[in-house]
C-alpha cells in the first residue's frame, strides 16, 4: 500500500534547515512530502515543489507585488491568501493526505488561514513559536487544528527543537495513516448542546433521529464547538441542523473570547440547509473561570459551571441585543428555518425554582424575538421547558412534516459521500 503524502509549508528562505530536518523524519518513518515556500523575499537552497512564485500567482498576486508593498504584514497576507488557495486545491485534487506548517508569528498568521481553507477530517498541524498563546483568536483556528509548540525554534537547529520537530513528523504522517473517514451510509443531522446538567433534548433525540434512519453528531456549544458545527454546515455537510443551544452567540455579541465567530448561526442557513432552532442557554454568556472578572460582569449573577468556566447572567437589555442578533443570522438563510421557542425556559438552571430563573427576562426575551423575527422563520410556540418532553416532541414532528414534504433529504449529500 502506498504511504501517505504530507504538505511541508514555510518559509524557506529562513527556516531552510527546519523545513528540511521535519521533512527528513516523515520520510524516514515511510511518509511522502510535497513542500511549499512561503516565504518574499530570499530563496531555498534548492527548489520545492510549489514555489513562493507559485504561492503569489495562485492568490493573484506576485511575489514583485509584494516585495514592492514595503510593508511586511501586506507581504505576508498575500502569501496567506495565495497559500490557502493552493492548499485547498491541492487537497481537492488528491495531492496530500495531511499538512504541517512551521513558523513564528508571521508563519503562525498564514498558517490560520491555510489551516482553515481545508475540510474538516483533514489532519493539519501548526508548529509555532507561540502556540496555545493568548495573541491566536479562538475564531481564527480551524476546529481540528492540531498545534505543537516550536520550543526553541527561533533561529536555528539544536536538540530542543528537534524535539519539537519529530514529534509534529510523527505526530501528522501518525494522523493521515490512521484518520479514518466518515462513513456516507446515513445522512447526517447536526446537533448542538451542552452537557446534561443544562440541556438533556439530545437524550430523546439522538435515539428517535437514529431510528428514523440517520447518523446524529452532538457538538459542544463552548466556542470550538461551533466553529466545527458552522464549518461542517457550510460545507452542506448535514441533511438537517437541531441548533438548540446559540448561547455562543450570545458569547460573541457581548465580547467573549469563548466564541465560535461572528458567523455562528449562518452557515446551515446560507448552504440551504433545513435549520431547527432554539436559543438554549441564550440566557448566559461563558467567560473563562480562572481570569479576573472583567469590570462589566461584576454586578451580574453568574454560575461559577468549574474552575474553568464561568456563565455570566444577563440583564434584561443585554438579552433583547441578543434576540435581535439571533433575528438578523436567520434572515440571511436559504432554507427553511424553524425556531422553538419554550415558554417555561430555554435551560435547565432557569426553571422555576432553580437559581437563575427570572421569569421577567425570558419574557423579555421571548418577546424581542417575536418582534424582530423575520419572515422567513416560522415560529412554534412551546407549553413548557426546553428540556421537558413535548420539546422534543415538538421538534420530530416538525423534522417528519419535513421528511414527507421532501425538504430534508434521506439520502448522503455529495460532501459526505467524497469526503471532502
Amino acid at each position: 500500500m502506498p504511504d501517505k503524502t504530507i504538505l511541508v509549508i514555510g518559509t524557506y528562505d529562513t527556516k531552510d534547515d527546519e523545513l528540511d530536518y521535519l521533512a527528513g523524519v516523515i520520510r524516514n518513518q515511510g511518509g511522502r512530502v510535497v513542500t511549499m515556500d512561503v516565504s518574499v523575499l530570499g530563496d531555498p537552497s534548492r527548489p520545492t515543489d510549489y514555489s513562493k512564485h507559485d504561492v503569489a500567482e495562485e492568490g493573484g498576486s506576485s511575489i514583485a507585488q509584494a516585495i514592492a508593498a514595503r510593508d511586511e504584514n501586506h507581504a505576508m497576507q498575500i502569501m496567506a491568501n495565495g497559500a490557502a488557495l493552493l492548499t485547498a486545491r491541492l487537497y481537492a485534487e488528491g495531492r496530500f493526505d495531511g499538512m504541517v506548517v512551521l513558523g513564528g508569528t508571521m508563519g503562525t498568521d498564514l498558517a490560520l488561514d491555510v489551516t482553515s481553507a481545508l475540510p474538516l477530517g483533514v489532519p493539519k498541524y501548526i508548529v509555532s513559536t507561540v502556540s496555545f498563546s493568548p495573541l491566536i483568536p479562538p475564531e481564527r483556528l480551524a476546529a481540528d487544528t492540531q498545534m505543537i509548540l516550536w520550543a526553541g525554534g527561533l533561529y536555528g537547529l539544536n536538540s530542543v527543537c528537534k524535539a519539537s520537530l519529530s514529534q509534529a513528523a510523527g505526530a501528522v504522517l501518525g494522523a493521515a495513516r490512521a484518520v479514518v473517514p466518515r462513513e456516507a451510509a446515513k445522512p447526517l443531522i447536526g446537533m448542538t448542546s451542552l452537557g446534561k446538567s443544562a440541556l438533556k433534548y439530545m437524550v430523546p433525540l439522538k435515539p428517535a433521529l437514529e431510528e428514523r434512519g440517520f447518523e446524529v453528531a452532538v457538538f459542544h456549544a463552548t466556542g470550538m464547538g461551533g466553529r466545527a458545527f458552522e464549518s461542517l454546515a457550510g460545507q452542506g455537510a448535514f441533511a438537517c441542523v437541531f441548533d438548540f443551544c446559540t448561547q455562543e452567540l450570545g458569547n460573541f455579541v457581548n465580547g467573549s473570547n469563548i466564541s465560535a465567530g461572528p458567523d455562528r448561526l449562518t452557515n446551515a442557513g446560507r448552504s440551504g440547509t433545513p435549520q431547527l432552532v432554539a436559543p438554549g442557554c441564550y440566557d448566559l454568556v461563558d467567560i473563562v473561570g480562572w481570569q479576573p472578572l472583567p469590570e462589566k460582569w461584576k454586578d451580574h449573577p453568574r454560575h461559577e459551571h468549574n474552575r474553568l468556566l464561568t456563565s455570566i447572567v444577563l440583564n434584561e437589555s443585554e438579552r433583547r441585543v441578543v434576540a435581535h442578533k439571533h433575528s438578523e443570522q436567520l434572515s440571511t438563510a436559504q432554507g427553511p428555518v424553524a425556531i422553538l421557542l419554550p415558554r417555561d425556559g430555554l435551560g435547565e438552571w432557569d426553571r422555576e425554582g432553580a437559581e437563575l430563573h427570572d421569569k421577567q427576562g425570558l419574557e423579555t426575551f421571548l418577546n424581542a424575538l417575536r418582534d424582530t423575527l423575520p419572515d422567513n422563520v416560522e415560529t412554534h410556540w412551546i407549553d413548557g421547558h426546553i428540556n421537558d418532553a413535548v420539546f422534543a416532541d415538538t421538534a420530530l414532528e416538525i423534522f417528519d412534516a419535513w421528511c414527507a414534504a421532501g425538504l430534508v433529504k434521506s439520502s448522503t449529500p455529495a460532501w459526505n459521500q467524497s469526503g471532502k
